[in-house]
C-alpha cells in the first residue's frame, strides 16, 4: 500500500508494524496523537517527513513472522494486550519505583538526581493498575462477547486515561532527564533509565494498539 505524507501517523504505524520504532525514535507521538498527519507531525519537531516515510517504506521485516493485528481476530488480539502489556505492566512499575527509591536515596546529594521520580512513578502505578482492572473487568469482556459496538461509552473513558498516561509519560521523562544518565551515574541509575525508556516504548505501543486497532474495530462491529 502506498502512502503519502499526509497520511496519519495512526495509518502508517497500523498498516507498517514496524514504523511503531522510528515514530517513537522521532518523539512522533502516533498512539494518543496518532490521527495527525506525517506532515504536521514532523514540521512540529522540525523533521522532513518525507525522508521519514521513506525510510518507513523501506523497512526490511519478514512478513511471514510479523503479525498484523489489524487483520487477526479480536478474540486473539485482546488475550494478546493482556498477557503482552497489562501483565507486564503489572511486574516492572514495582521493580522500577524500587530503582527510583534506591537511586534517590544514595545520590540525594547530586543536582543531577531525578528528585520526585518515585513518588511520580507510584502515582503512575495506581493510575495505569486502575486503568487496567476497567479494561479487563468491564471493557475487554464487552468486546469479547461480540458486543464492541455497544462500547462507546466505556471506549470514551479509556481514551480520555489514554491521554493521562500519555501526559504522565512526559513528566516520566521530564524527571529522568530525557532518560540521559549523568557522568556520575552508577550502574542502578544507567539500569533505571534504561527502562524507563522500555517502557515508554512498551507503552506508547500498547496505547497505539488501543486507540488505532482494538477500538475502531470493536466498535465497528455488526
Amino acid at each position: 500500500m502506498t502512502h503519502g505524507t499526509q497520511t496519519t501517523l495512526a495509518e502508517l504505524a497500523v498498516t507498517h508494524p514496524d514504523a511503531s520504532r522510528i515514530f517513537h525514535r522521532e518523539r512522533l507521538d502516533y498512539c494518543c496523537g496518532g490521527k495527525r498527519t506525517l506532515a504536521d507531525a514532523c514540521q512540529e519537531r522540525g523533521l522532513a517527513a518525507a525522508a521519514i516515510l521513506t525510510e518507513i517504506e523501506s523497512l526490511e521485516h519478514d512478513r511471514a513472522t510479523t503479525v498484523s493485528w489489524a487483520e487477526r481476530p479480536l478474540a486473539e488480539l485482546v488475550p494478546f494486550i493482556i498477557n503482552r502489556y497489562h501483565d507486564e505492566l503489572r511486574l516492572e512499575l514495582p521493580e522500577l519505583i524500587a530503582l527510583a527509591e534506591k537511586v534517590e536515596d544514595r545520590h540525594a546529594e547530586k543536582t543531577t538526581v531525578p528528585h520526585g521520580l518515585a513518588a511520580h512513578l507510584k502515582q503512575v502505578q495506581a493510575a495505569v493498575l486502575e486503568h487496567l482492572a476497567k479494561e479487563e473487568q468491564i471493557l475487554f469482556p464487552i468486546i469479547l462477547a461480540g458486543n464492541g459496538a455497544l462500547a462507546g461509552a466505556p471506549v470514551q473513558v479509556m481514551l480520555h486515561e489514554h491521554h493521562e498516561h500519555a501526559r504522565n509519560l512526559q513528566r516520566t521523562r521530564d524527571l529522568a532527564h530525557d532518560f540521559v544518565p549523568p557522568a556520575e551515574a552508577c550502574t542502578t541509575w544507567e539500569a533505571l533509565y534504561l527502562r524507563l525508556g522500555i517502557l515508554e516504548a512498551d507503552l506508547m505501543e500498547h496505547i497505539h494498539l488501543e486507540n488505532n486497532v482494538l477500538f475502531p474495530r470493536a466498535l465497528n462491529e455488526r
